[in-house]
């Protein structure tokens, strides 16, 4: 699914986890695909770079592909064509520890709700820098609860689809970009 996405888009893709282990395995599928050959990609926790130098290499290069967790999502400022489609693996829900539960319980529940759509808001933030950024936001995951699509802006088309139709889409909303 982030192969073709991320051929879709022709580079430019930043690809978001929720998990170590999962950019891992997805990282070694896409370095192991033919079609994949022609784009430079690079991944935090798997590249010996620090985050900050993965994401300056990914700025510069226009087509390239960058695989990263939160830190990635927070600190990433990359305007225009460099940045034009974001895949999230997951609804970044927050880790349950004993801080998480205290602060659920004092905003009655609705805690993880602003936890994810802050963090998909933030990631979205990323994409659009500029008036004339263009680009794509996919997230992977099924599950992901109606009441958690009101962080992104208003006018934002949101389609929920299948993988073939999200790929099509992709190819022809960033073609002209």
């Amino acid at each position: 699914s982030y192969r073709e996405l991320m051929l879709a888009s022709g580079g430019g893709g930043l690809g978001l986890f929720t998990s170590i282990q999962r950019l891992r395995s997805v990282h070694e599928r896409l370095v192991a695909s033919d079609q994949f050959a022609h784009m430079s990609l690079f991944a935090q926790h798997v590249d010996v770079l620090d985050t900050g130098t993965l994401v300056d290499i990914f700025r510069s290069e226009e087509d390239a592909c960058l695989l990263g967790t939160d830190a990635v999502r927070d600190g990433v400022d990359v305007p225009g064509r460099s940045l034009r489609l974001i895949v999230f693996d997951r609804v970044p829900w927050p880790r349950p520890t004993l801080l998480h539960r205290a602060r659920k319980a004092a905003y009655e529940g609705r805690y993880d709700d602003m936890i994810a759509r802050l963090r998909l808001k933030q990631a979205f933030g990323r994409l659009v820098r500029q008036n004339s950024d263009k680009g794509v936001f996919a997230l992977l995951d099924r599950a992901t609860p109606s009441r958690l699509l009101t962080a992104f802006p208003d006018g934002v088309e949101v389609l929920r689809c299948g993988l073939r139709d999200a790929v099509a889409a992709t190819r022809i909303f960033l073609e002209d970009h």
